[in-house]
C-alpha cells in the first residue's frame, strides 16, 4: 500500500515503510512519500491505520543513471507487462531489484506520478535527461493504441541494439588510445628516472657522444624540467577538449564530420550511425509514428551532427510530399544499398521491414569492422612501441658499443 500527500510538492519527500492494523485488526503493511512521519500517520489515520510501526528508509547514494540502466529497466518492465503484471507493481519489482540507488530512486518518482493520474509517457517527459523525446513518443503511441507492452518489448529490443553498437565502437576506439596512454607513462619514467642515471654514467667516460643519445638526453632533460607542464598541460587540453566537444555546437559538426573522414576508423563510424538512424526509423514506423513526427524525433538519435542536419532537411522535405526516399537521396549521405531498401519499402508498403533489414545489416558489418580492426590495430601498436621504446634503448647503449670497440 503506498500513499501520497497532496499539497507538498515544494516539500522535501522521503519513503517511510509503516506497519499498523487495519479497522479489522489486520495487521497491514506499506510505503508512503511524505515530508514527514507525522504526515505519514495523519494520512494513514485517515485510511484507517493505527500505525504500530514507522521507519524512514535508508537511500544509499547510487551511481550514476546510464542508457544502459534505461534499457535494463524497459526489458524488465516490458517481460512483467506481459505476464500480466500491473503497471504500478511492475515499476515497485523492478525498483527494488535494481543495484543502482539512484534508477532505484527514479523508479519511485515515477510511480508515485503515475498513483497520482499521471500518464506513463507524461512521468517519463518530466526526466527528459533519461527518457528522450523517441522513447516518450513511443510510449505514448503505445499507450494511445493499446499495446503498450509490444511497445516496450521493440522498444527496448532498440535500445540494447543501440547499446551494443555504441559499446562495439567504444571498445575499437578505446583500446589503441589505452595503449598510446600506457606507453606515454613509460616512456615519461625512463625520460625522468632513467635517462638520468645513463647521463651521469656517460659524463664520466670524458667522450663525445653519438647524436641520436644527445638527441634523447636533451628530451629527458626537458622532461625533468617541465614534467609538470607536460602531464598539466595533456590532462587539462584533453579536459577542455572534451568539455567544448560536448557543449560547443560548432566543436561538436566539426568532430562529428572528421570522425566520419578518418581513415579505417570512418568507415566504422559511419556504419554505426547508419545503422542506427535505420534502427530507429523502422522501430517508430513499425510503432504507428507518423513518418514527419518520426524524422522528427530521430536525428539526435543518429549520435552524429552531420546526420542531425540531413535529418533536418529530409523531414522538410518529405512535410511537402516528397518521397522519404528521394529526400534522403538528395541529402547525399546515404549508401544506394539504403535507398534502394527505403524505395522498395516505400514501394511494397513494408518500410519499417526493410529499413529493420538495412540496420541488422549494418550491425553484422560494425561487428566484422571491429573484430577486424581489433587484429589489425595490434601489430601496429606493437611495431610503434617497440620502434619508440627500441629507439630510446638503442640510443642509450650507443655509447657503450663504441667503448667497447676502443678497448
Amino acid at each position: 500500500m503506498a500513499t501520497r500527500v497532496a499539497g507538498t510538492k515544494n516539500i522535501k519527500e522521503f519513503v517511510f515503510e509503516w506497519e499498523g492494523k487495519d479497522r479489522h485488526g489486520k495487521i497491514v503493511r506499506g510505503e508512503t512519500r511524505a515530508g514527514g512521519e507525522n504526515q505519514v500517520q495523519a494520512t494513514l489515520r485517515r485510511q484507517g491505520v493505527l500505525v504500530t510501526k514507522i521507519k524512514k528508509r535508508r537511500m544509499r547514494a547510487g551511481k550514476k543513471i546510464k542508457p544502459k540502466d534505461i534499457a535494463i529497466f524497459t526489458r524488465q518492465l516490458a517481460t512483467m507487462m506481459k505476464a500480466g503484471v500491473p503497471l504500478l507493481q511492475s515499476f515497485d519489482i523492478v525498483g527494488r531489484g535494481n543495484p543502482n540507488a539512484s534508477v532505484t530512486r527514479l523508479l519511485n518518482d515515477i510511480r508515485t506520478d503515475i498513483e497520482t493520474g499521471t500518464s506513463l509517457s507524461a512521468a517519463f517527459r518530466k526526466y527528459p535527461i533519461h527518457f528522450n523525446s523517441l522513447y516518450c513518443n513511443l510510449v505514448e503511441a503505445g499507450e494511445a493504441a493499446g499495446i503498450l507492452e509490444s511497445l516496450l518489448d521493440r522498444l527496448a529490443t532498440y535500445m540494447e541494439k543501440t547499446e551494443a553498437i555504441k559499446s562495439k565502437i567504444k571498445s575499437a576506439l578505446m583500446y589503441p588510445v589505452a595503449v598510446l596512454i600506457v606507453a606515454f607513462v613509460v616512456v615519461s619514467v625512463i625520460m625522468i628516472f632513467v635517462i638520468p642515471a645513463f647521463k651521469e654514467v656517460f659524463t664520466s667516460f670524458g667522450a663525445d657522444l653519438p647524436a641520436p643519445t644527445l638527441f634523447v638526453i636533451a628530451m629527458s632533460e626537458f622532461f625533468v624540467q617541465w614534467w609538470w607542464l607536460i602531464f598539466g598541460g595533456l590532462i587539462g587540453g584533453v579536459y577542455f577538449f572534451l568539455q567544448a566537444w560536448k557543449r560547443s555546437e560548432k566543436v561538436q559538426m566539426f568532430m562529428d564530420r572528421l570522425m566520419l573522414k578518418l581513415p579505417i576508423f570512418g568507415d566504422l563510424v559511419e556504419k554505426s550511425v547508419i545503422a542506427r538512424w535505420t534502427r530507429t526509423l523502422s522501430t517508430m514506423f513499425a510503432a504507428g509514428v507518423p513518418l514527419v513526427e518520426a524524422l522528427d524525433s530521430i536525428g539526435g538519435a543518429s549520435g552524429n551532427s552531420v546526420y542531425k542536419m540531413a535529418t533536418d532537411q529530409i523531414r522538410k522535405e518529405v512535410s511537402t510530399g516528397i518521397s522519404l526516399t528521394t529526400a534522403m537521396t538528395h541529402a547525399n549521405i546515404f549508401p544506394s544499398m539504403v535507398l534502394q531498401m527505403t524505395a522498395i519499402g516505400e514501394e511494397s508498403g513494408a518500410l519499417d521491414h526493410m529499413l529493420g533489414k538495412a540496420a541488422d545489416f549494418y550491425e553484422s558489418e560494425v561487428d566484422e569492422m571491429v573484430t577486424g580492426l581489433s587484429s589489425l590495430m595490434e601489430p601496429i601498436i606493437i611495431a610503434i612501441l617497440g620502434i619508440v621504446i627500441g629507439g630510446i634503448v638503442i640510443s642509450m647503449y650507443l655509447p657503450i658499443f663504441k667503448l667497447g670497440q676502443v678497448v
